[in-house]
C-alpha cells in the first residue's frame, strides 16, 4: 500500500479470500464409487504443450471454467492496475502467477488448468486495463470470455 497500490492490494486480498473459500469446500471427502468421471470414456482431444490429451465432458467443463475464471480475475487485476496508475503488466499479478483459482484437483492436470487460466487472465487483464470488451462481456457484474474465443483457446476436437 505504501507504493499507492490500494486497488491492486484489494484485488489480491479478494483473490486470496476466494482461494481460502475454495480450499475449505475441497476439504470435503470425495466418493469415487459414484464419480461419473471414473466411468465416462474420453470424448474430446486437446493439445497442451505439444502433447495430445484426452478428456470427457467433465474435463472440458473444467477447462472452460479455467479460461473464464482467468478472464474474470484478469479483468479485476487489470482494472486495479489502471486505477492505481501502474503500467500494464499482467505477469506481475498474484492471480496470474498462482493460476489455481477454481482448480479442484479433478478431471484435468493442474498444469493444464494453470495454462488455460492464464490464457483467460491475459485477455481479461487487457480488457480490464483498457476499459474495453475486446475479448469478453460483462453481464450483471460477471465477466465472461467470448464463446468463439473460448473455443479457439481450447482447440477441442470431438472423438465421436
Amino acid at each position: 500500500q505504501q507504493q499507492k497500490r490500494a486497488n491492486q492490494y484489494r484485488a489480491e486480498q479478494l483473490y486470496l479470500a476466494q482461494l481460502r473459500q475454495q480450499q475449505l469446500r475441497l476439504q470435503t471427502a470425495r466418493n469415487y464409487s459414484n464419480d461419473p468421471y471414473i466411468s465416462t470414456a474420453p470424448s474430446y482431444r486437446y493439445v497442451y504443450s505439444g502433447t495430445t490429451r484426452e478428456t470427457n465432458q467433465y474435463g472440458v467443463d473444467v477447462l472452460r471454467q479455467a479460461v473464464n475464471y482467468g478472464y474474470q480475475q484478469g479483468v479485476r487485476f487489470g482494472q486495479a492496475d489502471r486505477q492505481d496508475g501502474w503500467p500494464a503488466n499482467y505477469q506481475n499479478s498474484a492471480a496470474y502467477r498462482d493460476a489455481n483459482y477454481g482448480y479442484s484437483g479433478y478431471y484435468v492436470d493442474q498444469a493444464d488448468y494453470n495454462y488455460y487460466f492464464r490464457q483467460g487472465f491475459q485477455r481479461g487483464y487487457a480488457d480490464g486495463y483498457n476499459s474495453q470488451s475486446q475479448y469478453g462481456t460483462s453481464l450483471n457484474g460477471t465477466s465472461s470470455i467470448l464463446a468463439t474465443l473460448l473455443s479457439s483457446i481450447l482447440g477441442l476436437t470431438s472423438l465421436r
